[in-house]
């Protein structure tokens, strides 16, 4: 049976007159992946440093389920990479996570092993005793991950980790990350949907301060995708004309055109797919492509944010 190792009740942050995160509840199974999903300014951040401890909340609860029970101080037991990690440049990356691991409540000797074990898990073995000055963005993100690592928490909180790093970084982030989920687990905030899809089992999304959906990533997928066409067709102005043509039939529910290309929420993807091709064959339209899927978390994404 899977456990509940965070649970939110009614979270609340105001600033002033402003209410940035309006009452929100969720929970964090043991041993998922979770992605909090949401536009710039959704309130992703906000509530993050809320979890992580570094904002008090206007209102509502966060309970963390730590050795059996809830923890009364529930930050020793989180790790922490907020969007942009600063370091110290003067300092090796060995040294950083020596004092990051004594700050967390290691001895001397558990840093340094803790140290040498994560400089590896990270690939930066080699590069542990260069400063961290020479660092590219993603090695300092990788070395970011080590610190918020470093003492074994119960659950790892990321906010945007991939959104500053070249797709070379963002890559090794999320390999990284992959290999983490299965001894520790992780939410991270994003506005990536790819992300979300690649390494997560659980999303949350967020807008204007609110929960606007949440659940299990397969099961979101089975609820509210939808059949989809892509179609895209020749340059000349008879096909534009045609694929416009053709997001007004009966079985179209909904179509998105730009240029030689559509794409069609259906009914019937099968009946749909036959009527396209037998209507473009009878108007000689060059069809460059015609394929049949299914909408995509984006489109979801894009769908609950705009709604």
């Amino acid at each position: 049976m899977t456990r509940t190792l965070l649970q939110v009740k009614g979270l609340s942050k105001r600033f002033k007159e402003r209410e940035v995160i309006k009452g929100i509840s969720f929970t964090i199974a043991e041993g998922s992946c979770a992605a909090l999903l949401g536009p710039n300014g959704a309130g992703k951040t906000t509530t993050i440093s809320m979890l992580a401890g570094l904002l008090q909340p206007s209102g509502g609860s966060i309970e963390l389920q730590a050795n059996g029970g809830p923890a009364a101080d529930r930050r020793p037991y989180i790790g922490y990479l907020p969007q942009m990690p600063v370091f110290y440049p003067w300092m090796t990356g060995t040294e950083f996570l020596l004092y990051a691991g004594e700050l967390a409540g290691l001895t001397s000797r558990e840093a340094k092993r803790e140290t040498g074990e994560w400089l590896e898990a990270v690939g930066l073995r080699d590069a542990g005793k260069r400063r961290i000055g020479g660092y590219s963005g993603g090695m300092k993100q990788r070395l970011g991950l080590a610190q918020a690592l470093i003492h074994r928490p119960k659950l790892l909180i990321l906010d945007e980790p991939v959104s500053a790093l070249d797709p070379a970084g963002r890559k090794d982030v999320l390999t990284l990350l992959e290999r983490i989920r299965r001894e520790t687990t992780v939410l991270f905030s994003t506005h990536v949907l790819h992300d979300a899809e690649e390494i997560c089992d659980e999303i949350l999304m967020i807008r204007e301060g609110e929960i606007a959906l949440q659940g299990n990533l397969d099961q979101v997928r089975r609820t509210y995708s939808e059949p989809v066409i892509r179609v895209m067709v020749g340059g000349d102005e008879a096909s534009r004309s045609w694929l416009n043509a053709a997001c007004s039939k009966d079985f179209v529910i909904h179509s998105e055109v730009s240029g030689s290309r559509a794409k069609l929420t259906v009914a019937d993807v099968d009946q749909a797919m036959h009527a396209l091709m037998a209507d473009a064959v009878s108007h000689h339209v060059l069809l460059r492509s015609l394929e049949a899927g299914q909408s995509t978390l984006e489109d979801l994404f894009l769908k609950v944010v705009q709604s």
